[in-house]
């Protein structure tokens, strides 16, 4: 379609679909497909997954047996799908189209091994509100809160289930809390800084459901040398080589 374009994804040969003016993904939904573990067998759901591209990568990264996205936008439920099929992966990815709040009841409870999110950062009052609707609902939460994904993943997670989330390091404490209150215990946590003397400002968590309290939190991730040059772990996350 004219208003597409297709990216190379830089492993397995897998492309990806996008918006040229819409929403397109970022460095936090990669970041997040790298740090999310999945053995043999599991099976994973990435809640909101936009153009897909967390599923697609998550298949080409790990052993897991199958990943579904659940998507609320029809346009790019069905762009992520196409995604799937032109990487020749719909015998392992699944793209639904439904609402976040209504997940238990479109998959059933208990019925992921892991759930990924990388979610609207911003509260809908709060940011610069982007006149653009399909960009506003990805990037405020307009559709569904942070509670409720949180809330959703509770339900959805098997018992001793992963959880893997992105988010904005200010709403660090507010996440943590809301996860020990659904009962999913936060156990990984790495913070991302965009360059080595700059405060963190994103951060990876993992919370195991019904797990017990320990948490460790690996070294930070560091993104740039310098403007635009990367450290060699991000070149080796994108599969771009070292530089």
């Amino acid at each position: 379609m004219p208003d597409e374009r297709l990216d190379d994804l830089q492993i397995k040969n897998y492309h990806i679909l996008q918006k040229r003016d819409g929403f397109c993904f970022g460095m936090d939904a990669v970041l997040l497909a790298s740090f999310a573990k999945v053995k043999k067998g599991r099976t994973v759901l990435d809640l909101g997954t936009g153009t897909g591209v967390i599923p697609i990568l998550m298949e080409a990264k790990t052993p897991g047996e199958h990943f579904t996205g659940l998507e609320i936008q029809s346009e790019y439920a069905e762009m992520a799908s196409r995604s799937v099929l032109l990487n020749g992966q719909q015998e392992k990815v699944s793209i639904v189209e439904g609402d976040i709040k209504e997940a238990d009841r479109i998959f059933g409870k208990e019925s992921f091994d892991v759930i990924t999110s990388n979610p609207p950062y911003m509260v809908d009052q709060h940011g610069m509100q982007n006149e653009n609707t399909v960009k506003a609902i990805a990037r405020h939460e307009r559709l569904c809160t942070l509670k409720d994904i949180i809330m959703q993943t509770k339900k959805l997670l098997k018992q001793g289930g992963s959880f893997f989330m992105v988010h904005r390091t200010y709403r660090l404490a507010e996440i943590m809390h809301l996860m020990v209150e659904e009962g999913i215990e936060p156990k990984r946590i790495r913070m991302v800084h965009p360059y080595i003397h700059k405060e963190p400002n994103i951060f990876l968590i993992e919370g195991i459901k019904g797990g017990k309290s320990r948490i460790k939190v690996e070294p930070p991730l560091i993104v740039y040398k310098e403007p635009n040059v990367y450290y060699d772990e991000i070149y080796d996350i994108y599969g771009w080589g070292r530089r």
